[in-house]
C-alpha cells in the first residue's frame, strides 16, 4: 500500500485485449491503495524517433551529433526535452514499472522501444562505471506483461519460435537490469485473438489474481542462466 506504480501502455485501441490487462492493473493496484500513472504512448502521440530535438539549446558539439553524448550532458544541465523530463519524473517516482503491451517481431513495439531509447539517458539511468547491479534505478521493481500472436507451444525450446526468454533478455536483461532495475517474473497471454472467449476471460481474471499478491513475489535471478540455461 501506499506504492508508486508507472504504467507504460503501447496499444493503439483502448478495447483491445491489452487494453483489458491495463483496466485491470490500474483497478486492482488502485484498490491495493497504489498511486497509478500510465503513459498510454499512443494516446500521447509520444515520439519514438531519438532526435537532435531531445536535447534544449547549445549542443555539447555542433561539428558532429553523438545523441548519447549529448543527452548525458543536456542531462547533467537540466536542458532535456520536456515530454523526456516529465517521464523521467514518473520513472524517479515509481517503485514499480510495468510495461504492457503486444510482441512486435520478437520485440518492443517501436513506440515502446522509442521510449526506453530516449527516457533512460545516461546519467539518469545509468552511468558508465554504474551498470547491472550498479545501475542507477536501484530500489525499483518492473514488470514486462505482453500478448503474443502465436501460442505458447511455439515459444518453447523446442518450438519454432524458441523459448519466450531468448527474447526477454534484451527487455529484462539488456534494458532493465542494466539501469539497476529488478524483474519479476513477466506475465504472458499467449495469443488471446486465437482463443475462446472464455479463455480471454481466465487470462484476464489470472491477471487479476497475481496483481493481488504481486508485493509478495521475489525478482528473478538476473542472470544469464534464468534466460539461457
Amino acid at each position: 500500500p501506499g506504492k508508486k506504480v508507472l504504467i507504460v501502455y503501447a496499444h493503439q485501441e483502448p478495447k483491445s485485449f491489452n487494453g483489458s490487462l491495463l483496466k485491470i492493473a490500474v483497478e486492482e493496484l488502485t484498490k491495493q491503495g497504489c498511486s497509478v500513472t500510465v503513459s498510454d504512448l499512443y494516446a500521447m502521440q509520444f515520439e519514438p524517433r531519438a532526435t537532435r530535438n531531445d536535447i534544449v539549446g547549445h549542443l555539447h558539439n555542433s561539428e558532429a551529433f553523438n545523441y548519447g553524448v549529448e543527452t548525458w550532458e543536456a542531462y547533467k544541465r537540466g536542458a532535456l526535452s520536456k515530454d523526456l523530463l516529465e517521464e523521467q519524473k514518473k520513472v524517479q517516482e515509481a517503485d514499480l514499472l510495468i510495461f504492457q503491451f503486444p510482441l512486435f517481431w520478437f520485440n518492443l513495439p517501436a513506440i515502446l522501444k522509442g521510449w526506453m531509447d530516449r527516457v533512460l539517458v545516461q546519467g539518469f539511468a545509468y552511468d558508465l562505471s554504474k551498470v547491472y547491479d550498479g545501475g542507477l534505478l536501484q530500489g525499483k521493481l518492473s514488470l514486462f506483461s505482453f500478448t503474443t500472436g502465436g501460442g505458447q507451444e511455439m515459444y518453447s525450446k523446442e518450438g519454432i519460435g524458441g523459448d519466450i526468454r531468448y527474447v526477454l533478455w534484451p527487455m529484462q536483461h539488456g534494458i532493465m537490469h542494466f539501469c539497476g532495475v529488478k524483474v519479476l517474473e513477466p506475465h504472458i497471454c499467449y495469443a488471446p485473438e486465437n482463443v475462446s472467449e472464455e479463455k480471454r476471460k481466465e487470462m484476464l481474471a489470472a491477471w487479476s489474481q497475481r496483481l493481488k499478491t504481486l508485493w509478495k513475489e521475489e525478482p528473478i535471478d538476473c542472470s544469464p542462466e534464468w534466460y539461457f540455461k
